[in-house]
């Protein structure tokens, strides 16, 4: 089929995923919901619905600047709102000045429960509250399992939707020229490590691309691909200009702070 050759093997399951879901709609004439999707998994929908006449789709992940985002596919003639996805805002406070909380050690702790992440919408860590959008339909078994976090006990609770708190994550861009495309090259112009250390970690399986962990230094990256390195944050190749006459490539990355 001729949406494969847009995106890369590995992502042929999700593909296949969407298709069957688009699908299922077509023959039942019922709406059907997604769990959570990834930037990169939202762009994989959007080709794979492309413009179908009798289907229509929507996103949402509670706030207008949300990342990770639930999807609606139903019948063309079936309105979607924004209250039909089913997303809840949890709480819970903690004592800052006595404690460091992160966000991968809130998250850890939802994995340490079984909690799968598509279950799991943004999630804000500041000022002594975390704040999750999470799956309604998981939501009381949060409030009821998820007691503690590094030892300190947390209580969550119910908000609305639109009293999320905003991420104080901002991007810096750079542009730069690299002499190749290959995952090791970009990690190393991105992070400032050697090409020999980004090998490294990449061979250990610390860097993602697009929320999928790659172990090969020779991945060729992509425009748009996001990056993450285990302690070092979240990157992304932004823009791929061209090539320089001494055939290096001319490129925008960006990296979150």
């Amino acid at each position: 089929m001729e949406i494969y050759q847009h995106f890369r093997e590995e992502e042929r399951p999700f593909i296949d995923q969407m298709l069957s879901l688009q699908s299922d709609v077509e023959m039942r004439f019922e709406r059907k919901e997604t769990d959570f999707l990834n930037p990169r998994e939202q762009q994989i929908l959007k080709s794979v619905m492309g413009t179908h006449p009798d289907l229509k789709w929507s996103l949402s992940g509670g706030p207008h600047n949300a990342e990770r985002k639930r999807a609606i596919i139903a019948p063309e003639y079936e309105m979607i709102e924004e209250e039909d996805f089913s997303l809840t805002l949890l709480e819970a406070e903690y004592a800052e000045k006595f404690l460091t909380i992160e966000h991968r050690d809130v998250l850890g702790s939802f994995m340490a429960l079984g909690i799968k992440r598509e279950k799991l919408g943004d999630l804000v860590v500041k000022e002594g509250k975390i704040h999750i959008v999470t799956a309604s339909e998981i939501s009381d078994y949060i409030r009821m399992n998820f007691t503690s976090i590094k030892n300190a006990n947390v209580q969550f609770s119910e908000k609305p939707l639109d009293e999320i708190m905003e991420s104080d994550e901002t991007w810096k861009f750079k542009d730069s020229t690299i002499s190749s495309l290959r995952l090791d090259v970009v990690v190393k112009e991105i992070y400032g490590v050697s090409r020999k250390k980004a090998a490294m970690f990449i061979e250990a399986q610390h860097v993602k691309v697009n929320f999928r962990t790659v172990d090969n230094p020779a991945f060729i990256v992509e425009e748009g691909d996001l990056i993450s390195v285990r302690g070092k944050g979240r990157s992304q190749l932004s823009v791929i200009h061209g090539r320089t006459k001494k055939d290096k490539y001319k490129v925008t990355t960006g990296q979150l702070n």
